[in-house]
């Protein structure tokens, strides 16, 4: 079973593994509290996802950048699925997602529940200034930030990451819903791993919060931000067989489907195909978790098209990530709220 590591200091070495090595070093999740000019500390999460490592490269290139000098803020860095990151997985069998069982979750993991609460309870303790949980994803998105809270701090903080913002209440248990229970926080997607330059822009924007002496009195100006509200997530059924261009399975959808990303799309576009004979449709829940499939989907034909204007994000053609997490989210634009 995962435990908690706490340190006050940077383990001799740990700079210089990649993230699939970690557990050379971490027996497990830990928390790294380190000193800096100004506090409360910075909260940074990587490696939620054992998979997606630009988070651990840009804070190891933080590190590596300050070694031997002042922090100018101080930093407590959560190094998450030390398990999952040695596989190369987002999550191991048998292991929950890392980032639905924060507090405020529904999941029934009660270990790592309590693990991701021991984590927000030293963080309240030390006060915190804001929060920022990195992430890759497994489809074709540009860089975007999410937060759970339309309030100016969070929007500040968002778009020093960059200009296009989603607003969500759903999924539950992820980490920054539980994080803006104390500060201003920010989930940041920084594309594929191993995205050329996303490292680096990651780095950049962990150290422009270290620097950050406080967040703007002004409101971020509307030119600054594209705001967009997650309405929708959408999951194909366990017992249904999916593909890309695969005409024998249930659901066969378009092959350039992830290419779809951050597009809006109109009313009829085509997402895929259902089978002939197979009754299969795609899980719809609104941020309520309500069905809303009927109202998203329409299946004539048995074509599988949209019936209102929508733009996806996280579309993915990993088969895996779609069975463990979800195939998108769908978002409709939001009116600027300041």
């Amino acid at each position: 079973m995962d435990r908690l590591t706490q340190l006050d200091a940077l383990p001799s070495g740990l700079l210089d593994l990649p993230a699939a090595r970690l557990h050379e070093i971490l027996p497990g999740p830990a928390l790294i509290h380190l000193p800096g000019r100004r506090t409360p500390p910075l909260f940074v999460s990587v490696l939620l996802h054992g998979n997606e490592d630009t988070g651990w490269l840009a804070a190891r290139a933080v590190l590596k950048k300050f070694a031997g000098s002042e922090l100018p803020r101080a930093l407590s860095l959560f190094v998450g699925n030390v398990a999952a990151a040695r596989a190369g997985l987002r999550r191991l069998d048998g292991q929950p997602d890392y980032n639905r069982v924060w507090p405020g979750g529904e999941a029934a993991h009660a270990v790592e529940a309590g693990l991701m609460r021991q984590v927000v309870d030293a963080m309240r303790a030390r006060g915190v200034f804001a929060s920022l949980d990195i992430h890759n994803n497994t489809g074709l998105n540009p860089y975007y930030a999410c937060i759970n809270r339309l309030e100016p701090d969070f929007l500040h903080l968002a778009t020093l990451f960059s200009r296009v913002v989603v607003y969500f209440v759903r999924p539950l248990g992820v980490q920054s819903a539980a994080f803006a229970e104390l500060c201003p926080a920010v989930t940041v997607e920084c594309g594929k791993p191993g995205t050329p330059g996303s490292v680096e822009h990651a780095a950049d924007f962990i150290e422009a919060c270290l620097h950050l002496a406080e967040f703007p009195a002004h409101a971020v100006a509307p030119q600054d931000i594209d705001l967009f509200h997650t309405v929708a997530t959408v999951k194909v059924p366990d017992a249904a067989s999916f593909g890309f261009g695969v005409p024998e399975v249930d659901i066969d959808f378009v092959p350039e489907l992830d290419h779809y990303n951050f597009r809006e799309l109109g009313h009829g576009e085509l997402f895929g195909r259902v089978r002939p004979g197979s009754d299969a449709t795609l899980q719809v829940t609104d941020e309520a978790g309500a069905d809303v499939g009927a109202r998203v989907f329409d299946y004539r034909d048995g074509r599988i098209v949209l019936t209102k204007c929508l733009m996806p994000a996280m579309l993915t053609r990993d088969e895996r990530v779609i069975r463990q997490d979800c195939l998108c989210y769908l978002m409709e634009r939001l009116p600027y709220p300041g």
